[in-house]
């Protein structure tokens, strides 16, 4: 079982409580109590210490656990956002576009999509290449839409970014 980890901060500690007594009272078997330990302090690891070797080990374990889909799309999710965090994007989306194979209700998932996606385009635009920064953008209008639709009330700045460059139909 990973050793449970209690952060300096506030929150981290009051997650780590709660999630401790969940994990007790619960009525899950052995190994989603497990799983969700290895998601726990991937999580913990990534999010508060930045030791992201240590919390994709933790995620793969807790992946090799987990049985069911959904948990599974929010761990993979999160290893997506490790590799994203690394400038590994085309990993990042692999693994965004696993967690949405599993839950198609991740708007996160679609707007990270997007962020990268929009970040190429740029890129391209900065190389001369016009026509691959379109192709670019236009993916991440796609991405945004799908987000975008999941959560009307959420990314303010990609609902402008669409209305102002004419994507949003």
């Amino acid at each position: 079982m990973p050793r449970s980890r209690i952060n300096g901060n506030f929150i981290d500690k009051t997650f780590s409580i709660v999630a401790n007594i969940l994990l007790r009272i619960i009525p899950t078997t052995s190994g989603e109590k497990e799983a969700f330990a290895y998601y726990r302090d991937g999580v913990m690891s990534a999010q508060s210490e930045g030791s992201y070797a240590e919390a994709l080990q933790n995620y793969y374990e807790a992946m090799r656990l987990e049985i069911d889909p959904y948990d599974r799309s929010y761990i993979l999710y999160n290893i997506g956002l490790i590799h994203t965090s690394n400038g590994e994007h085309t990993k990042a989306l692999e693994y965004y576009f696993r967690a949405l194979e599993r839950n198609p209700f991740l708007p996160q998932a679609f707007n990270n999509m997007a962020v990268i996606c929009h970040y190429r385009g740029e890129q391209a635009i900065r190389q001369g290449d016009s026509e691959i920064s379109e192709a670019w953008f236009n993916q991440a209008a796609e991405y945004w839409k799908q987000a975008i639709a999941l959560t009307p009330g959420n990314y303010i700045e990609a609902q402008n970014w669409l209305k102002i460059t004419g994507r949003l139909e």
